[in-house]
């Protein structure tokens, strides 16, 4: 079970109030920039990994809702491969999904091993960098799992 806990210690955050009570005006200004930009940057992010999970479990569905046709054509000789081609893409199908979860519960752990200190801009920068990761992984998870499964 990965443990996806990823709360700070109150002490680092005490570390991190007190490094800020010494920096300039205009620090403290490019600190909040940063902090908005990465923030906003997170939510994007978040909202596409969102649209991409439940694309993908719309297209799960759909793909599964007409097994029918292709399950009835493996009978058939000369046209055996649409069956054939069909079982490789459920396949991928299902392997994509075991690798969305993968990707998640990584992630999580990631997350949980950046350390808070009194360096803002990289601990800030490090969970955009990590969620931006995530984005991709999860776009290539369909490619990644079609080629292993060699399906079209």
């Amino acid at each position: 079970m990965i443990n996806t806990s990823a709360v700070l210690d109150s002490m680092d955050v005490a570390a991190m109030v007190e490094s800020l009570k010494d920096e300039s005006l205009w620090n403290l200004i490019l600190i909040a920039l940063d902090t908005s930009l990465v923030k906003l940057s997170i939510q994007v992010v978040s909202i596409i990994i969102i649209v991409i999970t439940y694309g993908r479990m719309i297209e799960i569905c759909l793909y599964s809702s007409v097994s029918a046709i292709p399950f009835a054509t493996m009978g058939n000789k000369e046209w055996g491969q649409i069956g054939t081609n069909y079982i490789k893409g459920l396949f991928a199908l299902g392997l994509q999904g075991l690798f969305l979860m993968i990707c998640l519960g990584i992630y999580a752990v990631l997350v949980k091993t950046i350390h808070v200190t009194t360096d803002i801009h990289t601990s800030i920068f490090g969970v955009l960098g990590y969620t931006v990761l995530l984005g991709i992984m999860m776009l290539k998870s369909g490619t990644i799992a079609k080629s292993i499964m060699n399906a079209h």
